[in-house]
């Protein structure tokens, strides 16, 4: 899938790079591309040769928020049109990034800002190249962070920090945001694709019906309690069991060598 807005590669066996292709825009983002995003994620979970994804950006910024032009049009809709044509691509394309079974990772350099922003936080794991800076700036436009971000942010930063982003609008460059959790590490941004590679690399070794019923787990686990929790997790657990996956991984550790994982 190679459109004027979003771009899929397939670097190497097992592992898909989604790209932001409106770099000389700064990846602002607006429905079309949106819906294009939400239908790149929600093939790629489907295709079983794919085992980890990553959403990247091409140019300077991972993305700058919406575009300016699709904003103002903003302005003469009604809420229903909004509900209905706006936020069907937008909120989809979080839903289809978080919803997604297989690792994500999203590489951030320079600015993710807005949708940027909320749409990082929808992956597993996010690495900041270190001119990265996150904004939830929505409220200094008079709306609110509508993809997620009041939900996550709290749950990976705390209360304090999250509400300094989305009620202050405060910016979060690529040091700090490691320092409180909200990306997994920092490093050069000439180096950024490559160990975004590395990073996948890894993931995709990774059990992949485990780290999906585990991801789904964590999920559910955020909105949930102990005790369904615990219900939960014993089919789960009974299900994971009974795979090859279990068996080859058991067999490793017994072996001292590196699992293959099947799926199965």
């Amino acid at each position: 899938m190679t459109t004027p807005d979003i771009r899929i590669e397939y670097p190497e066996p097992g592992i898909a790079r989604v790209m932001f292709a409106r770099g000389d825009n700064g990846n602002a983002s607006h429905p079309k591309m949106l819906g294009e995003l939400r239908d790149a994620f929600l093939a790629l979970a489907d295709d079983e040769s794919v085992r980890a994804i990553i959403l990247a950006a091409d140019g300077k910024h991972f993305s700058v928020g919406a575009d300016f032009a699709f904003l103002d049009g903003l302005t003469h809709q009604t809420a229903v049109e909004i509900k209905t044509t706006v936020y069907a691509n937008f909120q989809g394309a979080a839903k289809a990034i978080y919803r997604c079974p297989k690792p994500t990772v999203a590489l951030v350099q320079g600015a993710a800002v807005t949708v940027g922003c909320e749409l990082a936080l929808a992956c597993d794991f996010r690495i900041a190249a270190d001119n990265a800076m996150f904004q939830e700036s929505w409220i200094k436009l008079g709306i609110m962070p509508p993809l997620g971000g009041v939900f996550l942010l709290p749950r990976i930063v705390g209360l304090g920090r999250a509400a300094e982003m989305c009620l202050l609008g405060r910016p979060v460059k690529a040091e700090e945001a490691h320092r409180i959790g909200l990306v997994s590490e920092v490093c050069d941004k000439e180096a950024l694709a490559a160990r975004g590679m590395d990073f996948a690399r890894d993931v995709a070794a990774i059990a992949p019906l485990a780290y999906a019923t585990v991801k789904q787990s964590l999920h559910r686990g955020l909105e949930s309690s102990m005790e369904t929790e615990w219900q939960a997790n014993l089919p789960n657990q009974a299900m994971l069991l009974g795979t090859d996956d279990f068996r080859e991984g058991l067999a490793a550790v017994k072996e001292r060598r590196v699992a293959t994982f099947w799926g199965r």
